[in-house]
């Protein structure tokens, strides 16, 4: 029996907010419904902050509905206030038209472009008077109301433009205009968007005297450093390889901490939610990379991707080098070809029968000066084998624990050997 969307939607942690979960449920049961995510081209690249209504619309079109990519041609020369601490840079025309093309083609990788419609909002909002709108449509919005919404609270002690306060409005209008077009019932956006969101259900339901829905997913935080999802040391991971390379992107994802991994793995791979607690309990590290794998292939293909792996691999050392914990993953594809590691530095190590002391690896692997040295960094949590923290100083390294291509054994994060047997 098939997953019902919704449920789908909510065992991986997409739901933050709905208007009605019993009937969104009997909606998207009755048949293809069409819905529809809308994107500001504020810029010519999304990053990965970008991401989970982009996952969120890819899992609702891979089961059977209909998706409508949004583009905001007209409401990307205005910025939407929500989630925003001051106003946005007011872009030209064309800027804004450049930058929705270039988001169009991004979009195009996580989702089947044959089965979408690519809508612009400036295809409506261009040619139309503002009187008329005024009229017809500013009539139907209390600014009482409009004065409560999240976006717009945050801002008034700052300061909020009239421009931006009629952001509301505007994108609500979007709802009806597809609504009107294409018999859009259903809406998913951040967690930020819920009042404008609402704001359109209500609108449709007003104009169209049809009943609409919504759907906001969860804010994403870093766990260990409380920031926004999507930031790294150099600032937004961006889509465009020519902004985030490819191997800094597959980095990104494979440095996540800890805490995350499996809830970025539901929303940004599609293993079924059982492999993924089972992949986390057995090697979180091997977690990290199938997550920086799938997430780099969504982005990037399959073969950059795998390139990206391997490269990682080489130069910081693979978590199942043999495959050997079962994965739907592509990953498991990959066959590591020891000749990747040749541009480690390597060392040949006697292994005794009876095995070697973690210690004394460390030391005649010439990652360690001395025993005392090589106990500090155990103890203090810096030695690592295969990419596995090693826990105690009194650890035995027999020959079965070192295959034919080696182990990789770090001091710390950057300081690397590759130890082959004797």
């Amino acid at each position: 029996m098939q997953t019902c969307p919704f449920e789908d939607l909510k065992a991986r942690g997409f739901i933050y907010q709905n208007t009605s979960e019993e009937e969104i449920k009997k909606l998207l049961a009755e048949g293809p419904v069409y819905y529809y995510a809308g994107f500001d081209p504020t810029g010519d690249s999304l990053h990965v902050g970008h991401l989970l209504p982009v996952m969120a619309m890819r899992r609702l079109q891979q089961a059977g509905h209909k998706l409508i990519v949004m583009v905001g041609g007209a409401t990307g020369q205005i910025g939407d206030p929500s989630g925003k601490s001051e106003a946005r840079v007011i872009l030209t025309k064309e800027v804004v038209a450049h930058n929705a093309l270039c988001i169009q083609e991004q979009l195009s990788r996580f989702i089947s472009r044959e089965d979408a419609i690519f809508a612009n909002n400036a295809d409506w909002f261009s040619d139309m008077k503002y009187l008329d709108f005024l009229r017809d449509i500013g009539s139907k919005f209390s600014v009482n109301r409009m004065l409560t919404a999240e976006s717009v609270k945050m801002r008034l002690e700052k300061g909020l433009s009239f421009l931006e306060f009629n952001y509301m409005i505007l994108q609500a209008y979007d709802f009806y205009m597809l609504n009107k077009k294409y018999n859009c019932r259903l809406q998913v956006g951040g967690q930020d968007q819920w009042g404008n969101i609402t704001a359109g259900t209500e609108l449709v339901r007003r104009l169209s005297q049809q009943e609409v829905h919504g759907i906001t997913l969860p804010l994403l935080m870093n766990s260990s450093t409380g920031q926004k999802f999507g930031k790294s040391v150099g600032g937004a991971v961006w889509l465009d390889k020519n902004k985030t390379s490819v191997f800094d992107y597959y980095q990104f994802w494979r440095n996540t901490g800890d805490a995350d991994v499996r809830k970025l793995m539901l929303y940004f791979t599609t293993l079924p939610v059982a492999e993924v607690d089972s992949i986390c309990e057995c090697s979180i590290n091997r977690a990290k990379e199938i997550l920086a794998y799938e997430a780099t292939s969504l982005a990037h293909g399959k073969d950059e991707a795998a390139k990206a792996y391997m490269g990682a691999g080489a130069k910081f050392g693979f978590a199942d080098k043999e495959n050997k914990i079962p994965t739907t993953s592509d990953i498991a594809k990959i066959q590591v070809d020891t000749a990747v590691l040749d541009d480690l530095p390597t060392c040949k190590v006697a292994i005794p029968e009876e095995g070697i002391w973690i210690v004394k690896l460390l030391v005649e692997a010439g990652l360690c000066k001395s025993n005392g040295d090589a106990r500090r960094l155990v103890q203090g949590g810096g030695a690592y084998l295969n990419d596995v923290r090693i826990a105690n100083a009194d650890m035995n390294v027999t020959k079965a624990d070192i295959p034919a291509g080696g182990v990789i054994l770090k001091a710390g994060k950057k300081n690397i050997k590759r130890v082959v047997a004797e």
